[in-house]
């Protein structure tokens, strides 16, 4: 088996950390520093192989041999692509790996997109530990949209030998793009109780979403201390903000209301500011809510980073979601352990204010109650509460007086609309269970 060795700082997450808790350093300004770390992984980028027809070929890539069967390897510029080429599969299409990994899997992250005005496909990942005599699908399937590629991220979490395929599960002639195919390797961190989003920060202790990077301006990482970022340079507004909520970060401090964009942030990468909300009908709407650090004027003012927002109808944000943040602090008052993850979900026809900054069609918000102050991945358990909620972000489409709880969605629903693998930290089968139920509390 071929096998691309890339190092990274332990900061990009994206590889297993491979015991790499207390390397990262969460600075004052809020960026993660840290020692670089050797990791393997498996990278298919489609870059390196030919194949101009759909039927039924062997082809050899620069991870190895992968059979592609209703599916070629795209050049158009119909094709939505990183670099020169990617993967194009129609029908009921598959990608199958040829060789196996010898190290197992802990996580598998795809590109996906439909492939020029086609309409949207559907399609899942699948693993095979024997060969590929019998396959068994990974997560829950995903749908394409056009123009622009979405991350899928899966929890594999498995040892020993596998291999992948990847199957278009419509049947529909309309065609969809595949590429920036990363396979890390299995950790015995996974799933259990010190996973990599624990190494990372105590705001990503359930799993990190997404992978994320100091690197990638759209996966940017950005660990602070009251909070941690997924930022999208392209969008100008975050992919997700994780953040560990209880009665730790609650106290008496007023709102400061000093937006203003992120001074932690490099100049290279692309940010909102103010103007572009002026006068844009949307609120500057807050992730990370400010009402939930409250302990020092510090830990306030580190919300109102712009990098900590998106536009959000004021319906929206002054409706039932704040009445769900005031009720989450409520419950963390009497001595839960919250933690939350929020951002929106993305179209090819999402709108766009002042200087291109993306407004999301939906925010989401993913919300797990322990019962103590401190636990962590093994105190999740399939009777775990877990809120879902996705709202509409147009005025015209919600009520400012909407019941927040008429949102409520499956785990798996919000994971379906953003590609993000969330609560990847915790066992895998008490996932199944847990991001399949509606809250009903």
């Amino acid at each position: 088996m071929l096998r691309n060795h890339v190092t990274y700082l332990c900061v990009a997450v994206w590889v297993s950390l491979l015991g790499a808790a207390g390397c990262v350093d969460v600075s004052d300004d809020g960026l993660a520093t840290g020692d670089a770390v050797e990791a393997v992984t498996t990278a298919e980028g489609f870059e390196s192989g030919t194949k101009t027809a759909y039927a039924v070929a062997d082809v050899t890539l620069g991870t190895g041999t992968w059979n592609l069967d209703d599916a070629l390897i795209g050049t158009l510029s119909t094709d939505v692509k990183t670099g020169a080429q990617s993967a194009r599969v129609r029908n009921s299409g598959h990608i199958t790996m040829r060789f196996d990994r010898a190290t197992g899997a802990d996580t598998v992250t795809i590109h996906h997109a439909s492939f020029g005005s086609d309409a949207s496909g559907t399609w899942g990942l699948f693993s095979s530990q024997n060969g590929g005599s019998s396959w068994t699908q990974v997560g829950t399937s995903r749908s394409t949209t056009g123009g622009s590629f979405s991350t899928a991220t899966f929890t594999v979490n498995l040892a020993g030998t596998i291999r992948f395929e990847i199957r278009k599960l419509d049947g529909g002639t309309n065609r969809i793009n595949i590429d920036d195919i990363t396979i890390t390797d299995f950790t015995s961190g996974g799933g259990g109780g010190g996973g990599s989003g624990a190494a990372l920060s105590r705001h990503t202790t359930l799993g990190i979403p997404s992978p994320a990077s100091t690197t990638d301006p759209n996966h940017f990482l950005s660990v602070k201390s009251g909070y941690v970022i997924s930022y999208n340079g392209s969008r100008k507004v975050p992919n997700w903000v994780s953040w560990e909520l209880n009665t730790s970060y609650l106290g008496s401090t007023p709102r400061q209301d000093d937006f203003r964009p992120d001074d932690t942030f490099p100049a290279s990468e692309p940010q909102a500011s103010l103007a572009d909300y002026s006068g844009s009908g949307y609120d500057r709407g807050h992730m990370c809510p400010s009402a939930d650090r409250t302990l020092t004027v510090t830990a306030n003012q580190q919300t109102f980073y712009l990098t900590n927002m998106v536009p959000q109808a004021a319906n929206n944000n002054q409706g039932p979601w704040a009445t769900m943040e005031n009720d989450l602090r409520t419950i963390a008052r009497t001595g839960k352990e919250l933690f939350i993850i929020s951002g929106g979900t993305f179209s090819a026809s999402s709108n766009t204010i002042g200087s291109g900054v993306v407004v999301p069609d939906q925010t989401f918000k993913v919300v797990v109650v322990l019962d103590a102050v401190g636990q962590g991945p093994d105190a999740v358990t399939t009777s775990t509460r877990v809120i879902g909620v996705m709202m509409p972000n147009e005025n015209n489409q919600i009520s400012r007086t909407a019941d927040w709880h008429s949102f409520r969605v499956s785990v798996d629903a919000i994971e379906a609309a953003t590609g993000d693998d969330f609560l990847s930290d915790v066992d895998p089968a008490v996932q199944a269970v847990i991001e399949a139920r509606v809250d009903n509390q």
